[in-house]
């Protein structure tokens, strides 16, 4: 049974969803694993199946705030800031850490998806480009991913096909 509330990530269409009572009542661009879909660690996919927002971080951080390891580096993102780090992998200004909810599938062991650290994040927004992209995690451009922290709580459910 669907909870009444929860966010959808199509990896097909590259949308993220609010649905309430089965109606869709917010939508925004993604980007999610050039890898394709998959919960093993190390793949560098993006896990389906059901999970919760495990934790939110980054409240009160600016816009385009870098993050590494889950802590505000005090960068704010800036072209000349991506010229001097080239193999950076974007984290910016919130963080939405997933957690598995389905045993075998996407929670324990070698799928876990809260010890994959795949995340709902901000990145340089000129990277959503409707196309699998990511390193595993869902990116949302800066001020997406902004407005969706501040709409959902911790716990929420997010199911990912």
């Amino acid at each position: 049974m669907k909870p009444h509330f929860f966010l959808h990530i199509s990896t097909q269409n590259q949308q993220l969803e609010i649905v309430i009572n089965s109606k869709i009542t917010k939508s925004y661009r993604i980007s999610t694993a050039k890898n394709g879909t998959g919960e093993n660690k190390g793949s560098e996919c993006t896990p389906c199946g059901w999970h919760s927002i495990r934790a939110k971080i980054g409240n009160q951080q600016p816009l385009h705030g870098v993050f590494v390891g889950r802590r505000p580096t005090g960068e704010i993102y800036s072209a000349e800031l991506a010229a001097n780090h080239p193999n950076r992998d974007w984290i910016l200004t919130r963080i939405l850490w997933l957690d598995g909810l389905e045993a075998g599938k996407n929670r324990y062991g070698n799928v876990h998806t809260s010890a994959r650290y795949i995340y709902i994040h901000g990145c340089p927004d000129e990277l959503i480009i409707g196309q699998p992209a990511s390193h595993g995690c869902i990116r949302m451009k800066n001020a997406d991913v902004l407005d969706l922290f501040n709409r959902i709580p911790v716990g929420t459910n997010v199911f990912i096909d």
